[in-house]
């Protein structure tokens, strides 16, 4: 389960959010591109965008039940 303590920095504010603990799979980028990038080196990815609409939401919430690692976090 992620950790909200160990938020990678890249994460903007809001609900959702990548921890620590990402292997760089880039699961969540493929289900829910418009609010997953992955980092400069390519060791994590992170949340650069928090979803707009119930359709982003979704596919965030897919993302994050389908991650391998857990470690996409819901503040909400």
């Amino acid at each position: 389960m992620a950790d909200i303590n160990n938020k990678v920095a890249e994460n903007v504010e809001g609900l959702f959010y990548v921890d620590d603990q990402c292997i760089a799979c880039q699961r969540c980028i493929d289900e829910a591109p418009e609010n997953f990038r992955m980092n400069e080196n390519f060791s994590h990815s992170y949340v650069y965008k928090q979803p707009e609409n119930d359709t982003e939401k979704k596919h965030c919430e897919y993302a994050m039940e389908s991650c391998p690692a857990e470690a996409i976090g819901n503040d909400g």
